[in-house]
């Protein structure tokens, strides 16, 4: 993982942190045991980092939903 990988990781944890209301801590968690972190969030930051704030956001609370480490809305 390079540096802008975790730059934008950590942009992705603290940003789906404050859309939930919910602590960045546990939000890295439910990330990185999921898998989304490192099977979606790194390898895929060439095409992610282009889209906007509310659809990163909006993206990685459905994932997380479906992977069902997010009760459904």
């Amino acid at each position: 993982m390079n540096a802008r990988q975790v730059d934008f990781a950590t942009f992705c944890i603290g940003s789906v942190a404050s859309s939930l209301e919910m602590g960045e801590p546990e939000v890295y968690r439910r990330l990185k045991e999921s898998g989304i972190l490192m099977d979606y969030i790194v390898p895929c930051y060439d095409v992610l980092h282009t889209f906007s704030r509310e659809y990163i956001v909006e993206d990685l609370i459905a994932l997380m939903r479906k992977k069902g480490v997010l009760a459904a809305a």
